[in-house]
C-alpha cells in the first residue's frame, strides 16, 4: 500500500487526472475508516453522489460518509463556511459559495461544476409561462410578475437577465422567490406569469401540460456557455488538515462524475432516490453537464469568472473580490 507521502507524491507529478487511479482499496479485514461529513440537497447535480454511494465507491477508497441533507442551500454554504460539514455532495450553488467566498476568504474550495450548455444541448434552466400566456421573450415581461429560486444567487440571475433585456429590474418586473416544487403551481394559480426554472422542474411543468418552454438555457445565454449554477465544495479547513483524505473524496466524486457522463441513462433509475422526480418521469430528465476537478479545463474556469463577474456588476460581491483561489489546486493537498 502507498504510503501518505507517496499519494503526495503521486498527485504532485502525475496531475489530477492520475487521482481516480489512485484511490485506494481497504485493506483485507481493515475496519477503520476514514469519516467524512458530507452535505447534501436531492438535486439532479447530486447524481454523481448517488451514483458513488451505490456502486461502492466511497467504500473502495476507505471512507465512511455521514450524509447530512439539507432544505435549503443557504444552509449547506453555511453549513461547510461553518465547518459542520467536510465537504458537499454535488449541486450545491455556485453564487451562494462565491458570496460566503468573498465574505470569508479562504473557506471553501471548489472541486466540480454542473450546469448546462447550448453548444453540448444540456440543458440546466427555462424561462416557462402557461401555455396560453403572451410570453415569448424576456422583453414580454414588461409589466408582469417572474418567478425564481429563492436566495441571493438566483436573485441576482434574474435581475442581471431582466436588464440584458432591456428592462429595468427595479421598475418593470415583480420578483417572486419560489422554492421549486411550488413553479408550475405558481404558474397555474396565478401567482406568477413566468418562472425562471431549474431542471428537472422545467420538463416535468411542460409535459405535464401547465406550462410551455418559453426559452432553454438562459444563463448559459446571458452569462457564459456553458454556465455552471451547481458546484461541488470542499472546507477548506478539511482539505488542510487531512490532504489525503480530501484527495480520496475528490477522487471519488471524479469517477462517479466520469460515470454519469459516459452512460446517463444507465443511472436514470436512481433519478427516484436522488431527487423528487417518480420512476415514471425520470425518462422525460434531461442530461444535466457535469465535469469532476480533474477535467475542469480554460472554458470551465472562464465561465466560472464569467459569473463571479456577474455578481460583481450587479453589486452583490465586491469588485475586488475576485475569488480566483476558491477553485481547487493539486498544490492544495500538499501538507
Amino acid at each position: 500500500m502507498k504510503t501518505h507521502a507517496g499519494r503526495r507524491d503521486l498527485l504532485k507529478g502525475a496531475g489530477a487526472l492520475a487521482l481516480a487511479a489512485a484511490l485506494p482499496a481497504p485493506a483485507s479485514g481493515q475496519v477503520r475508516r476514514d469519516r467524512v461529513t458530507l452535505a447534501w440537497m436531492p438535486l439532479l447535480q447530486s447524481l454523481p453522489f448517488c451514483v458513488a454511494r451505490q456502486d461502492g465507491l466511497f467504500d473502495k477508497a476507505g471512507l465512511e460518509v455521514e450524509v447530512m441533507r439539507l432544505q435549503a442551500q443557504a444552509h449547506l454554504v453555511e453549513t461547510l463556511v461553518a465547518g459542520r460539514a467536510d465537504c458537499s455532495a454535488p449541486g450545491a450553488s455556485a453564487g451562494l459559495a462565491t458570496i460566503a467566498e468573498s465574505n470569508t476568504p479562504g473557506s471553501l474550495k471548489l472541486s466540480g461544476l454542473q450546469g448546462g450548455s447550448i453548444a453540448l444541448n444540456r440543458v440546466a434552466d427555462g424561462l416557462i409561462a402557461l401555455r396560453k400566456a403572451p410570453i415569448g421573450t424576456l422583453a414580454d415581461l414588461r409589466g408582469r410578475s417572474l418567478g425564481h429560486l429563492p436566495g441571493a444567487s438566483w436573485r441576482t440571475v434574474a435581475r442581471h437577465m431582466i436588464r440584458r433585456a432591456g428592462l429595468d429590474p427595479d421598475r418593470d418586473v415583480r420578483f417572486v422567490e419560489l422554492a421549486a416544487d411550488l413553479h408550475a403551481q405558481a404558474l397555474a394559480s396565478g401567482t406568477v406569469e413566468a418562472v425562471l426554472s431549474i431542471e428537472p422542474t422545467v420538463s416535468l411543468a411542460v409535459a405535464g401540460g401547465t406550462a410551455k418552454r418559453v426559452m432553454t438555457n438562459l444563463c448559459a445565454t446571458s452569462i457564459a456557455d456553458p454556465f455552471f449554477a451547481g458546484v461541488s465544495l470542499l472546507s477548506t479547513k478539511f482539505v488542510r488538515e487531512r490532504p489525503e483524505v480530501a484527495s480520496r473524496l475528490v477522487g471519488v466524486l471524479d469517477e462517479a462524475t466520469h460515470r454519469v457522463e459516459a452512460d446517463f441513462d444507465k443511472y436514470r433509475p436512481l433519478l427516484t432516490s436522488c431527487t423528487v422526480v417518480a420512476a415514471s418521469q425520470a425518462g422525460l430528465v434531461p442530461q444535466p453537464y457535469l465535469k469532476g476537478w480533474r477535467d475542469l479545463g480554460e472554458a470551465d474556469h472562464h465561465s466560472y469568472q464569467a459569473f463571479v463577474e456577474t455578481l460583481v456588476t450587479e453589486r452583490v460581491v465586491r469588485s475586488s473580490a475576485r475569488t480566483s483561489g476558491i477553485i481547487l489546486k493539486a498544490s492544495d493537498f500538499a501538507a
